[in-house]
């Protein structure tokens, strides 16, 4: 047999084509191995979401999803004589003040977990995580007994001849309920933020005199900041459609979006305004939540560089 009759070999162009066959078969496979999960957020999550959507512009009053389109809702909403952009306004003002006062107690402890307690970091850890077991309507209610008059504080003070302040029923403690309730969603991404910044980088930072200040700026925050981003993005979305804090502890002393949004749902039977509601308060998280996630370097917080 000739030369010429044998069959022309390209070494480079045959493993080329056997990694594209292999990649195409793990991408095949992978997409058969997603679909149930594709299918259980699409029946959980879109399905609900577009249902929604849809009674947002449906005719007030009506159940009639799909069969009618109208603005009258939002119209409602923005309308001056309208009152519920006050629920609206408490919503975002105490879910913004929770992320704050959090991100001065979570940041200290934080620290510690990573550089100071050692060895007792998990037991610590286990204290915070302990309260989630429980019902967040029991740890409430047990705050009010605390609290109340009558109750164990005033009955402490008044061992000493003091008398309790009536803190029940107000903004303030019902700031303080969403703070004891979501400190643990902003502690522990702060701290998987903190232990991502090296230590061998902060030593060096200090062998070259740069002081506690400088190193907190320019190296410990900034490296940090992924971390504490997400905890504060997680909390902002649960303090804002936070009701039972308000209910139980403030007493209703300030009326929260989620609450007008159960009224329209129960109470009221107006699904197409408690759907309106929820559409905009949906679209104030997502734009927040879209705004800080741009920031985020998810491969580096995934360990993937």
């Amino acid at each position: 047999m000739s030369d010429a009759t044998l069959p022309v070999v390209d070494a480079e162009s045959q493993p080329a084509s056997r990694l594209t066959r292999w990649r195409g078969l793990r991408l095949s496979t992978g997409a058969r191995c997603a679909s149930p999960v594709a299918l259980f957020m699409a029946l959980g999550f879109l399905a609900p979401l577009i249902t929604v959507i849809g009674f947002a512009f449906a005719t007030p009053r009506t159940f009639a999803v799909f069969k009618s389109f109208t603005l009258q809702n939002f119209a409602e909403i923005f309308d001056p004589a309208d009152t519920v952009w006050m629920s609206f306004a408490w919503s975002l003002a105490l879910a913004f003040a929770t992320v704050v006062v959090l991100l001065v107690i979570c940041y200290p402890i934080a620290y510690g977990l990573v550089r100071v307690f050692g060895r007792w970091s998990a037991l610590i850890s286990i204290a915070f995580v302990f309260p989630l077991f429980i019902s967040e309507n029991v740890r409430l209610y047990g705050w009010t007994l605390f609290f109340i008059n009558h109750g164990v504080l005033d009955g402490l003070l008044q061992e000493i001849g003091l008398s309790a302040p009536d803190v029940l029923f107000s903004p303030a403690i019902t700031l303080f309920g969403m703070v004891y309730t979501y400190l643990s969603f902003m502690l522990f991404p702060m701290t998987l933020g903190l232990s991502m910044v090296p230590g061998d980088l902060i030593e060096a930072a200090r062998d070259f005199g740069a002081s506690r200040l400088m190193i907190w700026r320019e190296i410990e925050l900034p490296l940090a900041m992924p971390g504490i981003l997400i905890g504060a993005l997680l909390t902002f979305v649960l303090a804002a459609g936070a009701v039972a804090e308000a209910k139980i502890l403030g007493g209703q002393s300030v009326i929260m979006i989620s609450h007008d949004i159960e009224i329209a749902f129960t109470y009221s039977q107006n699904w197409p305004r408690g759907s309106a509601l929820a559409v905009l308060l949906m679209i104030v998280i997502a734009g927040l939540s879209m705004t800080l996630m741009a920031r985020l370097d998810l491969d580096r917080i995934l360990g993937r560089r």
